[in-house]
């Protein structure tokens, strides 16, 4: 169990700036790459920053999403570090769970990279870059976004490692704001595929 910051301010220390921009950070990323993608899907501003080619314009928005996936996760230890721990979250029970929560989390989230690959896992569909089937395998077989809730699993897995009240409390914003983003991305997502299908039955229907 890691020990460090004060453990006299009650459960959480609201005081802390760091709390704050935590939270922020949390709330800012699934913002920006939704708002930025559906820019991409109806104006191409990327793909016109990269002289037409949707390709590596895709492959800088993951480099973007998962540099920023990692300040937050800096953002979200500083945080921890600055808060009080609780014995509530000091038993023995804690870093076994702790660490079944981050490996079961990072599984997830790998897993799905692998099947997805780089472009399906990153907003590929919104650059025209869409995949041949839908992904049905392992974790797809578990969840339907194992991403997102592999990582808020190892979001609760770090709070209950550092002991921290706060961190279970981001945790829920996490769960909270990957909830808001699904219900935005998954309509807008089938709508691409199902406008693919329909292109390519008027398309058969042409060729009759």
């Amino acid at each position: 169990m890691v020990q460090l910051g004060s453990s006299n301010k009650g459960l959480i220390d609201f005081s802390q700036p760091s709390l704050y921009i935590s939270a922020l950070s949390i709330a800012f990323n699934p913002t920006f790459w939704n708002i930025v993608a559906r820019q991409e899907y109806h104006n191409k501003t990327l793909t016109r920053l990269f002289n037409g080619n949707s390709q590596r314009a895709c492959y800088a928005l993951a480099l973007t999403i998962f540099s920023l996936g990692l300040f937050r996760d800096f953002l979200f230890e500083r945080a921890l570090r600055s808060q009080p721990t609780s014995p509530l979250l000091e038993h023995p029970w804690a870093p076994p769970l702790a660490y079944l929560l981050i490996i079961c989390g990072n599984i997830l989230v790998l897993s799905s990279t692998y099947a997805l690959g780089i472009t399906g896992t990153y907003l590929g569909d919104y650059f025209g870059i869409l995949m041949d089937e839908p992904v049905t395998s392992f974790p797809f077989n578990i969840t339907g976004a194992p991403m997102y809730y592999g990582s808020t699993m190892s979001f609760l897995g770090t709070a209950l490692l550092y002991g921290r009240p706060v961190g279970v409390l981001l945790t829920a914003e996490v769960l909270l704001v990957y909830n808001i983003a699904l219900s935005y991305e998954d309509p807008f997502t089938s709508e691409i595929y199902a406008k693919r299908e329909r292109e390519r039955r008027d398309a058969g229907k042409k060729l009759k």
